[in-house]
C-alpha cells in the first residue's frame, strides 16, 4: 500500500469551488428521494422508497470523480443506493432534464438503481444486484480490450467501479479478483465507499486492514484516503499521535456511536484513559471538535484527487481506493445504524437547504452559467463529452451450413462441429464469435474450435505441450484468439459473457459471444447472466449436458429446474432440439439475433445422448424441408402423423424423443417434437391476446383437441401449459426428484420416462 502525498488536484479545479458544486449534490440527491416520498402523490400508499443515507456518503467521492478527474473514455458503475447523486450531477452536467428530478421510482422517470436501458440520462453500467455491479467494469475491461484486439474502436478509458464496503461481502467479487487474468487490468480501479455501514448494521470489528492485505495478496495496487485536513492537522500536535491511535484502533460500533455525541458527551469519552488527547481537544470550540472529529478523508477533496491520481500513475495492475467515510454525512441521520432507509422530516430538509445554501422552494435550481460552479460544470461537461458511437451490423448469418445430418451423434458434439462448419462456411461470421468457458471447454466440445481459432489472453504465452503428440487441444495463447478460458467460477463466465454481449451498443462492434457451462449449474449463473441481459447484453448460454440424461455424473451433475428457467427468462429464447440438424438451425437462428436493437439471448439445453438421426425423418423434397425448418424454429413439427383422433399426443422435447418414439409405435400414437416449448408457450399467449408473438404454430402442432402426454428430461411442470392449447387432459412426464448416478436405461425407469411409462401414460390419459 502506498501513501497519499498531496499532489495538486487533477484539471486545476478550485477546491472551494468544488466543494460548492459537492454542497449542491449533496441538496439535489437528498430532493430527490424526498420529493418521491414527501411530495409526489401517493395514491397505492406503498413505499417508494430511497437511499438518503446511502447517497450522502458517496457524494464527495462522486464530485471529485466528475468534476476533478474522469476523462470522456472513462467508464463509471455507480453504487446501486447512490442513482440519486449520479442523477444529480449528470443535471448539473446538462445531461438530465430538471423535469425527471422529481420522478425517481416513478414509472417512465428515474429508476430505483441505474440502468443503461431504462434511465433517461447517461448510465455506464447497470447495477442493482449487490456485486455484480462492483465487477461489472472488471469485465468491461475485458471485452473492451478484447473488441478492441479484434475490430477497430476507439481508445478505452479507465473501468471504475464505486462500491459500498458492504458489498465486499459478496462471493461474486472475490471470485472475480481471484481470475488470473484480472490481475494484469490496469484501467480497472475501484472505490470503496468504507462507511461501515451495511442494511440493518454497523459492521462489527474493524475488517479495512484485512481488506487491504486480501487485494494486495491479488495483486492489486491499494490506496486509502482515511483522514481529512481538520484531523491530520490535530494529529500534528502534542497528544496527535495518543489521538490517532485512539481512532485507529477504535471499533466501528463505538466510532458510530461517538458521531451521535455531543460536545460534551464527545470530550467525555473520545479520550478513553489517554490524558494527553483531553488536553489535545480541551482547547477546541464545539463546532471544531464535532467538525474534526468526522473529518474522514473520503469526505476530503483534495485528499480524494490526490488518491485517484496516484492510482493513474499504476498501469500494470489493478488498484482500489479504500475512502473512510459517513454513512449520511452531513444529514441528521449521520452515523445511525438505522439510517438505510431513513428519511428526513419536510423540517430537517428545511434545515439542510440552509446548511446548504439551497431554496426549499426551488429545489432543482442549477448554478448560473457565469458563475464559477457554472463554468466547472460546463467546462466538465465539455471534457467528458462522448463522440457518437459508430454502431456497425453484425453480419448476416446463415441459415444453414451444408452438413449432412446422419449417423449417430449427441447435441452437444454437434455444437463443436457447428463452430468449425461456420469458420469454413461463413469465416466472416466466424470472426465475430468469442467462446467463454469456466474451465470446461473440452468437456462441452469445443476443442475443434480452440484448435482453429486459439486462445485469447492479455499477451502471448508458450505453450509447453505444443509438441505433445498426445495433446488433442493446443492451446495458443495470444490476444488473437477467440476463446476465452476463465477459471471455474460460473459468475464469472455470464458476468463477461454480459459485457462482451454489450459491445454492439458500447463500442458499436457486435460480437457473438457464446458461453458452455455445465446445465447443473446455470442456476448458480443465472443470476449475474439475467442481470446482463437486463443490462443489454445479448449472448448465448449453452448448458450441457443436461438432464438426468448424464448418467453416471449422478445427481451432483443433474439438472432439474433449467428448462422453467429458460422458459422464464426475460429477453432470452430457450431451445432444447432433439436432433443435430435442429440444433443447427436453432444456434444460427440464435446467432443472428445478436448484436443488434431489439436483439434477444438465448439459452440452449443440450445433451450428450448418441441419438440416431434417421429418427429425424427430415423430410427429402425442398418445399418440405424448408417447412420443417421454419417449424423447427417457431418452436417445433409434428415427427409421427395418427389421424385418428381418439389417439393421444405424445409431446417429447430434447434426449427423450427416442423414448416417445418407441412408445408411439407400440401404439401406434403421433409424436410432436418441441424444439422451443418457449416459443410454444408465447404462441398460446398471443393467441389469448396476452403478447405480441405469431401463434400459427400452435395449429400446425395441435390441428384439433387430442389428450397429451408430456415428456421431457427435467420438470414435468414445463410443458403442463399444453394443456390450454384446446383444453385436453394432459399427463406430465418428467423428473421431480434428485438424481443420482446409473445408467440412463435405469433411471429413465426409475423417475418415469422411459418408453414403458409412457405407454402406461398414454392408455391412462385416453
Amino acid at each position: 500500500m502506498s501513501a497519499i502525498e498531496a499532489t495538486p488536484p487533477a484539471h486545476g479545479v478550485d477546491l472551494d469551488v468544488l466543494d460548492a458544486v459537492q454542497r449542491r449534490v449533496l441538496w439535489l440527491a437528498t430532493a430527490i428521494v424526498h420529493h418521491a416520498n414527501r411530495v409526489r402523490p401517493n395514491p397505492s400508499g406503498i413505499k417508494v422508497g430511497g437511499h438518503q443515507a446511502s447517497s450522502a456518503s458517496m457524494v464527495s467521492l462522486m464530485t471529485a470523480l466528475w468534476f476533478g478527474h474522469l476523462e470522456a473514455p472513462d467508464r463509471v458503475s455507480v453504487k446501486p443506493h447512490a442513482s440519486p447523486v449520479l442523477h444529480a450531477i449528470n443535471f448539473l452536467l446538462g445531461r438530465l432534464d430538471a423535469a425527471y428530478l422529481p420522478r425517481l421510482r416513478e414509472y417512465g422517470g428515474l429508476q430505483s438503481y441505474p440502468s443503461r436501458t431504462k434511465d433517461p440520462d447517461p448510465v455506464d453500467y447497470s447495477t442493482g444486484s449487490v456485486g455484480i455491479g462492483a465487477t461489472a467494469p472488471i469485465w468491461g475491461a475485458l471485452a473492451h480490450r478484447y473488441v478492441a484486439g479484434h475490430f477497430d474502436v476507439p481508445r478505452g478509458g479507465r473501468q471504475i467501479a464505486l462500491l459500498g464496503d458492504a458489498e465486499l461481502d459478496e462471493g461474486a467479487v472475490w471470485e472475480a479478483i481471484a481470475d488470473p487474468m484480472v490481475a494484469r487490468l490496469g484501467e480497472v480501479l475501484w472505490v470503496v465507499d468504507l462507511n461501515r455501514q451495511s442494511l440493518d448494521r454497523v459492521v462489527p470489528d474493524i475488517a479495512a486492514g484485512r481488506l487491504l492485505a486480501m487485494f494486495d495478496a491479488a495483486g492489486w495496487h491499494t490506496e486509502t484516503v482515511k483522514y481529512g485536513r481538520r484531523l491530520r492537522a490535530l494529529f500534528e500536535r502534542p497528544g496527535g499521535e495518543a489521538l490517532r491511535e485512539r481512532i485507529d484502533l477504535m471499533g466501528n460500533e463505538e466510532y458510530q456511536r461517538l458521531l451521535r455525541a455531543d460536545d460534551a458527551e464527545l470530550r467525555e469519552r473520545l479520550p478513553g484513559a489517554e490524558s494527553s488527547i483531553a488536553r489535545l481537544i480541551a482547547d477546541l470550540d464545539p463546532r471544531e471538535l464535532l467538525a474534526a472529529f468526522r473529518d474522514l478523508g473520503g469526505h476530503d477533496l483534495e485528499g480524494l484527487l490526490a488518491a485517484y491520481r496516484a492510482t493513474d500513475a499504476v498501469r500494470d495492475r489493478p488498484s482500489v481506493v479504500f475512502a473512510y467515510t459517513i454513512k449520511g454525512w452531513s444529514l441528521p441521520t449521520e452515523g445511525h445504524p438505522s439510517n438505510h432507509s431513513a428519511l428526513l422530516t419536510t423540517e430537517q430538509l428545511a434545515d439542510l437547504a440552509a446548511q446548504l445554501g439551497a431554496d426549499v422552494a426551488d429545489p432543482w435550481a442549477s448554478f448560473a452559467g457565469a458563475s464559477p460552479e457554472g463554468r466547472l460544470c460546463a467546462e466538465t461537461a465539455a471534457r467528458l463529452r462522448r463522440a457518437p458511437v459508430e454502431r456497425h451490423e453484425p453480419p448476416q448469418v446463415p441459415a444453414e451450413l451444408g452438413r449432412a445430418h446422419a449417423g449417430i451423434a449427441s447435441t452437444q458434439q454437434a455444437l463443436g462441429r457447428l463452430f468449425v462448419d461456420l469458420d469454413h462456411e461463413a469465416p466472416e461470421v466466424s470472426a465475430h464469435v468469442v467462446t467463454v468457458a469456466p474451465d470446461v471447454a473440452s468437456s462441452t466440445n469445443l476443442g475443434g474450435w480452440i484448435n482453429r481459432s486459439g486462445i485469447w489472453n492479455l499477451g502471448e504465452r508458450i505453450d509447453w505441450f505444443a509438441d505433445d503428440s498426445d495433446t488433442l487441444v493446443r492451446w495458443r495463447e495470444s490476444d488473437h484468439g477467440q476463446h476465452v478460458e476463465l477459471g471455474i467460477a460460473e459468475v464469472n463466465l455470464v458476468g463477461l459473457l454480459g459485457e462482451l454481449g454489450a459491445t454492439w451498443s458500447r463500442e458499436g462492434r457486435p460480437l457473438l459471444p457464446v458461453g458452455t457451462i455445465y446445465d447443473p449449474f446455470v442456476t448458480r449463473a443465472h443470476e449475474p447472466w439475467s442481470f446482463g441481459i437486463y443490462a443489454g447484453g445479448q449472448s448465448i448460454l449453452v448448458g450441457t449436458p443436461s438432464g438426468v440424461t448424464l448418467g453416471p455424473e449422478g445427481g451432483a451433475h443433474q439438472s432439474v429446474v433449467t428448462p422453467s428457467i429458460g422458459i422464464e427468462q426475460p429477453g432470452c429464447v430457450a431451445w432444447e432440439p432433439a436432433f443435430t440438424q435442429d440444433f443447427e438451425w436453432c444456434f444460427l437462428q440464435a446467432l443472428g439475433a445478436l448484436g443488434r436493437e431489439r436483439g434477444s439471448s438465448a439459452y440452449f439445453r443440450l445433451s450428450t445422448r448418441p441419438v440416431d438421426q434417421a429418427l429425424a425423418a427430415m423430410p427429402e423434397d425442398p418445399g418440405a424441408r424448408e417447412q420443417r425448418r421454419r417449424d423447427v424454429l417457431a418452436g417445433g413439427y409434428r415427427l409421427r402423423e395418427n389421424a385418428d383422433p381418439t389417439h393421444p399426443t405424445i409431446v417429447a422435447v430434447g434426449a427423450l424423443v427416442p423414448e416417445a418414439l418407441e412408445a408411439a409405435a407400440e401404439l401406434d400414437a403421433e409424436v410432436v417434437c418441441l424444439t422451443s416449448p418457449d416459443l410454444v408457450f408465447r404462441a398460446l399467449q398471443a393467441r389469448a391476446g396476452l403478447q405480441d408473438a405469431d401463434h400459427a404454430i400452435l395449429a400446425r402442432l395441435f390441428p384439433a383437441p387430442r389428450p397429451l402426454v408430456t415428456v421431457i428430461d427435467g420438470h414435468p411442470h414445463t410443458l403442463a401449459f399444453l394443456a390450454g392449447v384446446h383444453g385436453a387432459p394432459i399427463a406430465c412426464l418428467g423428473v421431480s426428484q434428485f438424481g443420482q448416478s446409473g445408467d440412463i436405461t435405469d433411471l429413465y425407469r426409475h423417475h418415469g420416462i422411459d418408453a414403458e411409462t409412457i405407454v402406461g401414460a398414454v392408455l391412462d390419459v385416453r
